[in-house]
């Protein structure tokens, strides 16, 4: 399932959110500029590496991308669901939540898999807070959803709560069935997507706007 966008007004332009993925865009592009034989310690340096903490790479992970693909879902999942937590909380707020999700989600990560020396790296993370906070304000919202049904291709509105739920059930799934192979599961940071996602439904009482809208479409 990829979402299209949600149904949902939104009030101005997410200049936050915009912000952050061009800042993301700009790290990944000045990333690939690296020469290869240099690009790998470039990231060494910059990612979280449980066995090798340091306290920069909590934050300097989170603006790390490991392929064109990768940063293209991040981008696309932080635009449908980060515009309208914006929305919601304002800029400067937002920066606030988004960072502190991706820190959150960087320490569960750190915490399970402490000791790796594998890197990881993404906002995954620091997005999937922003969608726990989405299911936290906007459960009942509809969600234009792209599904892929064997050959064929077509999309649903589907319910805010019945998606985000879902995505996190397989977050969680497959984390908890990569630690029996740990030692070679970490292509995908599960456990920093669960953890940026509890930390988004826990935060988010905290960021909104005592008078969020709630004005669907």
């Amino acid at each position: 399932m990829i979402p299209l966008r949600a149904l949902l007004y939104r009030r101005g332009t997410p200049v936050m959110t915009l912000l952050i993925i061009t800042v993301n865009v700009l790290c990944f592009l000045f990333e690939m500029a690296q020469p290869f034989y240099l690009r790998e310690s470039f990231i060494a340096r910059y990612a979280l590496i449980p066995d090798q903490p340091h306290a920069l790479t909590f934050i300097s992970s989170m603006f790390l991308h490991g392929s064109l693909l990768h940063i293209l879902g991040n981008m696309w999942f932080l635009w449908v669901f980060g515009s309208h937590i914006e929305d919601a909380m304002g800029p400067a707020k937002f920066l606030l939540f988004y960072l502190i999700s991706g820190i959150a989600s960087a320490f569960v990560q750190f915490i399970v898999y402490f000791g790796s020396p594998i890197p990881t790296i993404g906002a995954s993370g620091a997005i999937a807070g922003v969608m726990g906070a989405f299911l936290v304000l906007y459960p009942r919202v509809r969600v234009v959803t792209l599904i892929f049904v064997v050959i064929f291709v077509t999309t649903v509105d589907i319910p805010a709560a019945f998606m985000l739920i879902y995505w996190f059930a397989i977050q969680l799934l497959s984390g908890l069935g990569s630690l029996a192979s740990i030692s070679n599961a970490q292509g995908i940071a599960w456990f920093a997507h669960v953890g940026g996602f509890l930390a988004g439904i826990l935060l988010i009482r905290l960021f909104r706007e005592k008078r969020a809208r709630y004005q669907y479409r």
